[in-house]
C-alpha cells in the first residue's frame, strides 16, 4: 500500500504562472508541416562536424544570435541550468588548448581501451587540437547544479536540459552558414579554473565556432537511415510501414 500523502503537501505553494496565446508558427506558409519538416532536414543533414577550421572572424553578435537560440531550449522545471562562456581571447584560446592537449595525450595513451582507439581511427583523431586556437570563437558551455545566488536553489534534469540546448546550439550555428566541433576532453575540470568560474558550474562541452579552411576536408560517413533510428507504432489497417529513405552523412 502507498503511504498517504501529508495533508498540507500542496498547501501555500506558488501559484501557476499567467498564460498568453500561442501565436503558431508558419515560417514558410507555402509548405505544409510535412514539407516544412523536410526542408529543414535538408538543411540540417548538411551540417558537419569540422576539425579544420578558418581564423576568418565571425562577429560577436552572431555569436550572441546563436547563444539567444540555445537559450530557447526547455529545462527542467524551466530552470535553464546552462551558462555559454565564449572566449576569443587568443591567450585564454591558448591555455584551454594546452590543458586540453594534456588530458587528451593521457586519454590516448592510457585512459582509452583498445576498443575506443579503434572506434575513433577511422576518423583521424588524435591529443593535438589546433582547431582550440584557430577557431574564433570557443564556446564552453557549463551545466548549472544549483541556480545562481543569491537563490542558490535546486535544478532537475540538467543534464538533459543542457544536452537539448546544445543540439539547438548547433543548428543555430549551421544555420548561421559556419560550422562547428563538440569537443569534450575528459576530465574538463581545468575549464573552470581557466575561466574562473565558480564551483556551482560544471563543463559540459568545447564548441569551436567559424568558417571552415579553405581546404577543408571531412569523412565520408553515412549516417542511419531512418529505419534503424526511429520505431513507429500506430493504430489502424496499414499501420506498419517502412519508413521513407533519407540518409546522409554524419
Amino acid at each position: 500500500m502507498s503511504t498517504p500523502e501529508p495533508a498540507d503537501r500542496y498547501a501555500e505553494l506558488p501559484p501557476p504562472l499567467p498564460t498568453v496565446p500561442l501565436a503558431p508558427l508558419r515560417l514558410r506558409p507555402e509548405l505544409e508541416p510535412e514539407g516544412a519538416a523536410r526542408a529543414f532536414y535538408e538543411v540540417m543533414d548538411r551540417r558537419r562536424t569540422v576539425r579544420q577550421f578558418s581564423d576568418r572572424p565571425v562577429s560577436r553578435e552572431t555569436i550572441e544570435w546563436c547563444v539567444r537560440a540555445a537559450g530557447t531550449a526547455p529545462s527542467g522545471a524551466h530552470k535553464q541550468p546552462w551558462r555559454f562562456v565564449c572566449v576569443s581571447d587568443p591567450a585564454l584560446k591558448s591555455r584551454i588548448r594546452a590543458a586540453a592537449e594534456e588530458e587528451e595525450r593521457e586519454f590516448y595513451s592510457r585512459r582509452a581501451s583498445r576498443q575506443w582507439l579503434e572506434d575513433l581511427a577511422p576518423l583521424g583523431t588524435d591529443a593535438d587540437k589546433p582547431f582550440l586556437e584557430t577557431a574564433p570563437w570557443l564556446i564552453v558551455v557549463f551545466q548549472l547544479i544549483k541556480t545562481d545566488p543569491p537563490e542558490s536553489g535546486l535544478v532537475y534534469y540538467r543534464e538533459e536540459s543542457v544536452g537539448i540546448a546544445v543540439g539547438i546550439l548547433l543548428a543555430a550555428i549551421h544555420h548561421a552558414g559556419l560550422v562547428s566541433l563538440t569537443h569534450t576532453p575528459s576530465p574538463m575540470g581545468f575549464l573552470r579554473e581557466v575561466l574562473s568560474r565558480p564551483e556551482h558550474e560544471r563543463a559540459f562541452v568545447v564548441i569551436p565556432v567559424g568558417y571552415p579552411a579553405e581546404d577543408c576536408r571531412v569523412p565520408d560517413l553515412r549516417r542511419k537511415p531512418l529505419d534503424q533510428i526511429a520505431v513507429f507504432r500506430e493504430a489502424g489497417p496499414g499501420a506498419v510501414r517502412k519508413p521513407g529513405p533519407g540518409s546522409g552523412p554524419a
